[in-house]
């Protein structure tokens, strides 16, 4: 079992805990964890985009000039491609993007992810996370006291002084361990998250 050390709000390390190989000492597998990626980010797109083909472009019915003997190109409309303001030739439409992954592609994503960062040392755990106020410049602090600038801090239950006093954070994000994804493990540097909220992951993930 991998074995991370646990820390206080100061950045003093209190003690250590072991974490369970079946969510954080996976195989890591490259490929799921790209697909996931692409697909949460497929999936996030719109797809509203579009452009008009030459049968929809206003215009262009009749032939410009004769087909031969004028020393001109032959042309047929307008409104051809090669033409200004003649249509697109393969114009976009909207259409879904979207694309699904099986639940255990997905969880072998995620464990993936969760195993990247245990085995980078990027995985931090904090035997607790509490504000007394919703203070940024508290939140701030915990986070220089650990070293880390960019983190995702997983919570495991909603904390709404938390929450808020990170939100004007920049690159901080929180989430709740049901919430939690490959996208953003990868996104942030460094998951923080507390004992209890390690202890959700396995019981969540396992």
């Amino acid at each position: 079992m991998a074995n991370v050390s646990v820390y206080n709000m100061e950045g003093s390390e209190v003690g250590s805990m072991e974490l369970n190989d079946a969510v954080f000492g996976v195989e890591i597998n490259e490929h799921l964890v790209h697909m996931a990626v692409v697909r949460q980010l497929a999936n996030k797109r719109q797809g509203t985009q579009s452009a008009k083909t030459r049968s929809e472009v206003r215009g262009g019915g009749r032939k410009p000039w004769r087909q031969k003997g004028t020393g001109h190109a032959r042309q047929g409309s307008i409104r051809a491609p090669q033409w200004t303001g003649g249509g697109v030739v393969f114009a976009p439409k909207p259409r879904d993007y979207s694309f699904k992954m099986n639940k255990k592609e997905k969880r072998a994503a995620l464990k993936s992810a969760l195993t990247s960062r245990v085995q980078d040392e990027k995985f931090i755990v904090l035997d607790e996370l509490k504000l007394d106020a919703i203070k940024t410049k508290d939140f701030v602090k915990v986070l220089k006291n650990l070293k880390v600038s960019k983190a995702l801090v997983v919570l495991d239950d909603s904390d709404f002084i938390i929450e808020k006093s990170a939100a004007n954070v920049p690159d901080v994000r929180t989430a709740l361990v049901s919430t939690i994804n490959v996208y953003d493990i990868l996104k942030y540097d460094t998951v923080i998250t507390t004992r209890a909220g390690a202890e959700k992951i396995e019981e969540v993930y396992a």
